[in-house]
This record gives C-alpha cells, sequence and structure tokens, in this order.
C-alpha cells in the first residue's frame, strides 16, 4: 500500500509510567482496509501501544493523522454498559458520535441485526451475557462508522461459543472494509483474522509483517515460547 493509504502513524514515540519505559521510540503506520493484530507477552506493550495509536496516552515522538480527519471507535476487554436498554445504549453512543437524528433509528436496528440482538432491544444491557455485552459493544462502534476500530482483547474473557460469535463479527467487519487493530494474546486468533501482524516484546517491536510471513518465519520469537499467554487450552493454532 502506498503512503496515501496511511490512516494513522507514530514516529518515534515512547511511553513511560514512571520510571517504566512502556514504549520505546515505536514507528508505525496503520493503513486503510487492514486488520492488524498486535502480540506480545505480558507487559510488552500491546495495550500501551494500542492507547498510543488511539490517541488516549500522553507520549513523546509523533501522532499523525491523515488529513482528511479520522473517525475512531475501541472496544475494551470488559465494556461499559450504560444503565439502559440495549437499544438505548446505541442511541446514546450515536448520539455522542453527532449522528443526525434522522439516520439514528435505522443506524440503531442495523447494528443489532448485526450483532444478532436484535430481539433483546428493550432488555437492560447491563443483563446481558459476557458475550451479548460485548456483541452490543462491537454493535455501538460499528454504528458510528468509524474508520479505524480499536480491540483491546475483546475476546479475553468470553467461552469458545461467544469467542466465535466475537471473531465472525470482526471478520464482517473487515470483509466491509474496515480498518482494525486488535491486541490479542491467542496467536490462532490472530492467524485466523488479521492481515498484518506486529509482535512486541520489552516495549519494542520485534516483527510487523504480513500475517502468513510472520507465522511462516517467527516461530522462535518470545510469545511463542510462552504457549499459556498464547492460546486458551485446548485451542489449536490453525
Amino acid at each position: 500500500m502506498n503512503d496515501s493509504a496511511t490512516l494513522l502513524s507514530l514516529a518515534g514515540v515512547s511511553v513511560s509510567y514512571g520510571a517504566h519505559a512502556a514504549l520505546k521510540a515505536v514507528d508505525v503506520q496503520i493503513r486503510r482496509g487492514e486488520f492488524v493484530a498486535l502480540v506480545g507477552s505480558n507487559g510488552a506493550g500491546k495495550t500501551t501501544l494500542l492507547h498510543a495509536l488511539n490517541g488516549l496516552l500522553p507520549l513523546s515522538g509523533t501522532r499523525r493523522v491523515d488529513a482528511a480527519g479520522v473517525t475512531q471507535a475501541m472496544v475494551f476487554q470488559r465494556p461499559f454498559m450504560l444503565r439502559l436498554s440495549v437499544l438505548n445504549n446505541l442511541r446514546i453512543a450515536l448520539w455522542l458520535a453527532g449522528v443526525p437524528p434522522a439516520e439514528r433509528a435505522s443506524r440503531a436496528r442495523e447494528a443489532l441485526q448485526r450483532a444478532a440482538l436484535a430481539d433483546r432491544a428493550e432488555r437492560p444491557a447491563r443483563t446481558l451475557s459476557g458475550g451479548q455485552q460485548q456483541r452490543l459493544a462491537l454493535a455501538r462502534a460499528w454504528a458510528i462508522r468509524p474508520d479505524v476500530l480499536f480491540l483491546d482483547e475483546p475476546t479475553s474473557n468470553l467461552d469458545p461459543a461467544a469467542k466465535k460469535e466475537i471473531e465472525a463479527m470482526l471478520a464482517a467487519f473487515a470483509t466491509d472494509g474496515m480498518t482494525l487493530v486488535m491486541s490479542t494474546h491467542n496467536l490462532g486468533q490472530a492467524k485466523r483474522l488479521a492481515t498484518r501482524v506486529i509482535h512486541l516484546e520489552g516495549g519494542t517491536i520485534h516483527a510487523d509483517l504480513p500475517t502468513e510471513r510472520y507465522f511462516g518465519e517467527h516461530a522462535d520469537l518470545p510469545l511463542r515460547r510462552h504457549p499459556a499467554d498464547a492460546l486458551p487450552p485446548g485451542e489449536e493454532l490453525s
């Protein structure tokens, strides 16, 4: 891809928490239509890089966003649900995003359909299961039509069935052309979903490659030697 497709970039970016350097002079470009998986051991800097890309952290170095403007959304490991119905959680998100009133109802209905939650529209969002709440969080993010969707370990607390449902939603978003950046410990998930893998260790980037090349060429990187950090019990890397 050429530079005109770059949505946002970091150049020489470092982030510290007190005396701890979480990122060290990192250079990253995120291009339109990519699905980027951030992998690495615990404490490698995955979440910090995700937040730096999203503009949520003070940092040294340069963060650049495409001159045309980039709409961003983020879904966390444990999404926050308002004390409202499923439908009203969507309506609030659309209102906050500045979506015109005439479009909100149709967008909310479509988002509920995509998340398979249309039959739960009037239920209190906080009564949903963990997997359903995560689907609602994804629906809220999708409904505002972000250019980039950031995801922080979106399936780490879910059972295998819920995990598959979330992965199916993310794959559909990618097929539609959305740009996604996801931190994950699950290498199987990265292999299934991502088009590009960025591997971090100790706050630095050890590899930044297309997914097929990463899994073909970098079996000796640190994360691969710690299966407890990489895959849940019983899950294969295929």
